[in-house]
């Protein structure tokens, strides 16, 4: 099989598993992988998954290969906090929420982090348009407040939580406070609960 073959039926897809591969031509020789990753031609975005080198220009692509690689996920915690400008630095790292194990990868866009969840908590997320009509699976921003108090428990103090430098006018103008107390109350778990309280009387919520 050529390249160019391969490229026209695959590219549309923009990140494809080895198994999407096997479905279209159950003979393919792995082996053209192994060598079109080294010629530059295809990208390794981590075992068994690879996309191609046009996507690195392209936005939120490093966002949505996160849903992609690792499934079912929704990105969340700092990144989704940062997407939506609630903290003010920019985050290197992509970090999602999963049922599956807590695992991480790294490849050309990015470092990409995985924090495990029962599948009773994986709720609260939307799927927000991107560039080339596609979607992008991510917490909304009452949700991404509350795995991130979930999973990093040393968000415990006031000082602590005025170190994430929340942004106080969204929190005030754009946070929606009963969906965030609704959410809270789905997670049953008394120290979750009082770091919430913590982060409201933090920022006068």
């Amino acid at each position: 099989m050529n390249y160019l073959e391969f490229r026209n039926k695959m590219f549309d897809l923009s990140c494809f598993n080895i198994h999407q591969v096997y479905a279209w031509k159950p003979g393919f020789d792995r082996n053209n992988i192994v060598r079109w990753t080294k010629k530059g031609l295809l990208i390794r975005l981590r075992q068994g998954y690879y996309t191609f080198p046009e996507f690195i220009s392209k936005p939120d692509f490093a966002l949505y290969f996160a849903n992609r690689i690792y499934r079912p996920s929704y990105i969340s915690l700092h990144t989704a906090l940062a997407f939506y400008g609630i903290i003010p630095e920019a985050v290197v790292q992509v970090t999602s929420v999963t049922t599956l194990k807590t695992t991480s990868f790294s490849n050309q866009f990015g470092d990409y982090e995985y924090k495990s969840v029962k599948p009773d908590l994986m709720f609260g997320y939307d799927l927000k348009p991107i560039t080339d009509g596609r979607t992008l699976q991510i917490a909304t921003p009452e949700k991404a407040l509350i795995d991130l108090l979930y999973l990093y428990p040393f968000y415990n103090t006031e000082q602590e939580l005025e170190n994430l430098r929340l942004d106080e006018n969204f929190l005030l103008e754009n946070l929606d406070r009963k969906l965030l107390d609704e959410y809270t109350l789905n997670f049953k778990n008394k120290a979750l609960e009082s770091r919430i309280q913590i982060l409201k009387k933090t920022y006068n919520l």
